[in-house]
C-alpha cells in the first residue's frame, strides 16, 4: 500500500482561509492555526433551534480541546498578541493535524508543539497532546479547558465528584443544553501532564467553562506534555449524556493517550488501503485525490446517528445555510463511494434513513400521498421537514426521495448483504414505489411526472424534469427486480408505470423539462447527464451521444457550481474525448481546492467569488469520487455478480494511464479494481470473505 500525498504545511496564521478540519464522523472540529484559540464543534445528532431561522438545525456544541497557557502569570487568554503562529501540517495518513507556535512574555518564549486528532476506535473521543518548552526557568501554567463562551445554549449542570466513590473518575463531565432545548450534550475529560508529577486544580465551572490547571515551576529545555482527552455524547446516543461521557472519558484514562493514538493510526492504516491511485496523471491529481478520499472517510463513520451534512461535520462562522441538515446530495452522490470504500460508514448514513420511515410516511400524508416522501432538508435529531420557512424548496423538490431509494438499492448491489435487502433496502424501495403511484400521473401522451423541480432550483417547477423522470424509472425498476429476487409482491402498476414514463426528448436529445429553453434561468444545468452517470439510465446509443454533446457544448457554462461540475469529465469520457476528460475535471473539480490542506470548496473561487469559501463539500467530492471508481472505469453495480457489472470499455482521462485500488469491499469480500484505458473492461478481482 503506497502512502497518501500530505498537503504542503502551513507557515503562519489562518487569517480569510477555512481553518483545518479535524473529525472522525461523529465528532467534527475546526482547529485554528492558533492552538490557544478556541475553534468550533460539532457533533453528530446534536441539534438546536436556529436563532434566526427558528428551525431544528445542528448546533455548535462547547470547544472539547481548548488550552491557554502561563509564563510567568501572564496568560495567553488575556494576551493573544503575544502568540506567534510558526506553522500548521496535516498528516491524512494517519488523520492527525500538528499545529506550532510560540507565547512570548518580555522575552521569555514556551513553544507550544500541538497535535489533534478524533479517534476512530473510540468515536465520542477528541485528543490533544501539547508538548510545552520553555527557553528559560520561570513559573508555568497551562490549562485544559472546555469552552462553551462562544456557542448558544447553556451549561445545564456539571461535577467534578464521582457519586460513591473516593476519587473521581475524571477531571470533570457537564451537561450542555442547545438553544430551544431541543439537544442536548454530554461532554466529560480527563488530562495528564507528563514531566511532572503533580495533580491539576479543578475550580468550579464558570463562565461557561469548565477546566484543570496544572502550574509548576518549568526549567529551560525540558518538554511537558499536556494530554487532553474528551468526550462527546449527544442526547440521542443517551438519555443522561453527561454520566455516559464520563464512564467514556474514565475508560480513556484506563486506556491512556498513547493506545488511542496508536489504534486510531492503525484504523487510518486500514482505511488507506482503499487508497485510490491514478497511474500516469500527474502528482496534483493524485494529491486531489487522496485528499478528496481522506475528507469523505474522515466524516463517515458507523456510529453517527444523523447521516452527515453537505460538510460533513464542518462549519465556519460564514457559513451555515445548510444547518447541517440531511439533503438529498449524500445519498445521489455519497452513498456508492462510501458503500466501497467504508460499507460499514455508508450503512451508518442510510441507518439514518431508516429510523425515521415514519416521518417519511407522515410527510407523504401530509402532501396527500402513500408510501415515503422523504424531506427536502431532513431534521439531523427528528428526521422531519425542517427547509427554512417558507420552505419553498420543499415545495416541489420531491427528488429528494428517488436518490434515497437509489442509495438504498446499489448499497445492497456493493455489498451483496441479503438481511440488508430484504428488511433495510425492501421497505424503502417498496413505499417510494408506492409514493411514485400516487405522485405521477397518466395521461394521454403516457405516464408524466408534474410539477417537479429537477437538479436546477429555480422559483417555478416545470413537468418532466429529465433527472426526477429518469430516477424515478430507475427506482420503479429496482422495486421490481428485488421484489422478484425476495419473492415479495410487486404491484403490476409498477412495471407499467416505468414503462410508459415519458422523458422530455427534442430531435435525439433529452432536454432539462418540458418547454426548456437554453437561455432559461441556469439553463446550462446538465441535468439529464445526471440520468446518464450517475443513474445509469438506459438511453439508445444515438440518444446518448447526441445527450452528451448537447450538454457537454454548454460546460463552460456551467461549471463551477456545485454538484454536478465533479461529473463532467466522467461525462467527457463517456463521449470518447479524453482531452475534452482532462480539462473538464479541471475546470469541474481541480480548481474548487483553495486555501490550507486541500478542502475542496462548495463553489469555484474564480468564478463565484461572492460564495463564502464553504468546505470540504460533500457532494463535489462524492461525485469525483464515484466518477474514480465507477464511471471511468464504467462500472455498473446490479444484482448480478460482480463480473457481469463491468460494463463498458475503459476511458480515462488523457495521460492517464489507469485507475487502481488495491482493497475495496464488494460483497463483503476485500476486492482489488484494475481499470486500464482502453481496456475492453476494467477488472474487479474478489478475495476471500472476511
Amino acid at each position: 500500500m503506497s502512502s497518501p500525498i500530505n498537503p504542503q504545511p502551513v507557515p503562519g496564521s489562518s487569517t480569510g482561509e477555512l481553518p483545518a478540519f479535524v473529525s472522525n464522523g461523529v465528532v467534527g472540529l475546526r482547529v485554528r492555526s492558533d492552538p490557544l484559540v478556541s475553534g468550533a464543534c460539532l457533533v453528530s445528532s446534536y441539534a438546536g433551534e436556529h436563532p434566526e431561522k427558528r428551525i431544528e438545525a445542528a448546533a455548535l456544541a462547547p470547544y472539547p480541546l481548548a488550552c491557554q497557557v502561563g509564563l510567568d502569570n501572564v496568560w495567553s487568554l488575556d494576551e493573544s498578541a503575544r502568540v506567534e503562529v510558526e506553522d500548521q501540517s496535516y498528516d491524512f495518513a494517519t488523520g492527525e493535524l500538528s499545529s506550532r507556535a510560540i507565547f512570548d512574555n518580555g522575552g521569555k518564549r514556551v513553544r507550544l508543539e500541538t497535535v489533534t486528532f478524533c479517534s476512530r476506535n473510540h468515536p465520542s473521543l477528541a485528543c490533544q497532546e501539547v508538548v510545552l518548552t520553555v527557553d528559560s526557568a520561570c513559573d508555568l501554567g497551562v490549562r485544559a479547558m472546555i469552552d462553551g463562551r462562544n456557542v448558544g445554549g447553556r451549561l445545564a449542570r456539571w461535577d467534578r465528584a464521582t457519586p460513591g466513590e473516593a476519587e473521581p473518575a475524571c477531571d470533570g463531565y457537564m451537561l450542555w443544553d442547545s438553544e430551544g432545548v431541543t439537544g442536548t450534550c454530554g461532554l466529560a475529560y480527563v488530562t495528564e501532564l507528563v514531566g511532572e508529577q503533580l495533580e491539576p486544580s479543578r475550580p468550579a465551572a464558570r463562565n461557561r467553562t469548565m477546566w484543570s490547571e496544572y502550574r509548576f515551576r518549568a526549567r529551560a529545555g525540558r518538554k511537558y506534555r499536556l494530554r487532553q482527552i474528551v468526550s462527546l455524547v449527544p442526547g440521542l446516543m443517551h438519555r443522561r449524556p453527561d454520566e455516559e461521557a464520563a464512564r467514556l472519558a474514565a475508560k480513556a484514562r484506563s486506556d491512556g493517550f498513547d493506545r488511542i493514538r496508536a489504534e486510531n493510526r492503525a484504523e487510518w492504516n486500514e482505511l488507506w488501503k482503499g487508497r485510490i491511485v491514478l497511474v500516469g496523471a500527474d502528482t496534483r491529481w493524485q494529491a486531489l485525490a487522496d485528499a478528496s478520499f481522506f475528507y469523505m472517510n474522515t466524516s463517515a463513520h458507523a456510529s453517527s446517528l444523523a447521516s452527515t451534512s453537505m460538510f460533513g461535520l464542518a462549519t465556519w462562522w460564514d457559513y451555515h445555510y445548510y444547518y447541517g441538515h440531511v439533503m438529498w446530495d449524500l445519498e445521489a452522490f455519497v452513498v456508492p463511494a462510501l458503500s466501497v470504500m467504508q460499507p460499514h460508514a455508508a450503512r451508518g448514513l442510510l441507518d439514518y434513513r431508516s429510523r425515521h420511515l415514519e416521518a417519511a410516511r407522515t410527510n407523504a400524508r401530509i402532501w396527500g400521498r402513500r408510501g415515503l416522501q422523504f424531506p427536502w432538508e431532513s431534521a439531523p435529531a427528528t428526521g422531519e421537514e425542517t427547509a427554512p420557512l417558507p420552505g419553498t424548496g420543499a415545495w416541489h423538490a420531491d427528488h429528494v426521495t428517488l436518490a434515497v431509494a437509489r442509495a438504498f438499492a446499489v448499497h445492497s448491489f456493493l455489498t451483496g448483504d441479503p438481511r440488508f435487502l430484504k428488511n433495510k433496502a425492501w421497505p424503502v424501495l417498496s413505499g417510494v414505489a408506492e409514493w411514485l403511484e400516487s405522485r405521477l400521473k397518466r395521461t394521454p401522451r403516457g405516464v408524466e411526472y408534474p410539477a417537479s423541480m429537477g437538479v436546477a432550483e429555480r422559483p417555478e417547477p416545470a413537468d418532466n424534469a429529465a433527472y426526477p423522470n429518469m430516477a424515478a424509472k430507475v427506482a420503479l425498476g429496482y422495486a421490481v427486480s428485488v421484489a422478484e429476487r425476495l419473492g415479495e409482491a410487486a404491484s403490476p402498476k409498477w412495471s407499467a408505470l416505468a414503462r410508459d414514463l415519458v422523458l422530455p426528448v427534442k430531435g435525439k436529445v433529452v432536454i432539462a423539462h418540458d418547454g426548456y429553453t437554453p437561455s432559461e434561468e441556469k439553463g446550462a444545468t446538465p441535468d439529464p447527464l445526471m440520468g446518464v452517470f450517475p443513474l445509469d439510465y438506459r438511453l439508445e446509443p444515438e440518444i446518448e451521444a447526441a445527450t452528451l454533446k448537447f450538454w457537454l457544448d454548454l460546460a463552460d457554462e456551467y461549471v463551477g457550481a456545485p454538484m454536478l461540475s465533479p461529473l463532467y469529465g466522467a461525462w467527457a469520457a463517456r463521449a470518447g474525448d479524453r482531452r475534452l476528460a482532462l480539462r473538464l475535471l479541471d475546470e469541474g473539480y481541480g480548481k474548487f481546492f483553495s486555501g490550507r490542506f486541500l478542502q475542496p470548496l462548495e463553489y469555484r473561487p474564480d468564478k463565484h467569488p461572492e460564495q463564502p469559501r464553504a468546505g470540504p463539500f460533500f457532494a463535489n467530492m462524492g461525485g469525483f469520487l464515484a466518477s474514480l471508481l465507477f464511471g471511468f472505469p464504467g462500472i455498473e453495480p446490479g444484482l448480478g455478480e460482480p463480473a457481469s457489472w463491468c460494463r463498458r470499455p475503459v476511458v480515462l482521462p488523457q495521460g492517464w494511464e489507469a485507475i487502481e485500488v488495491e482493497r475495496l469491499w464488494v460483497h463483503g469480500r476485500p476486492t482489488r479494481l484494475s481499470a486500464h484505458h482502453g481496456a475492453e473492461r476494467a477488472v474487479l478481482e474478489l478475495g476471500d470473505l472476511v
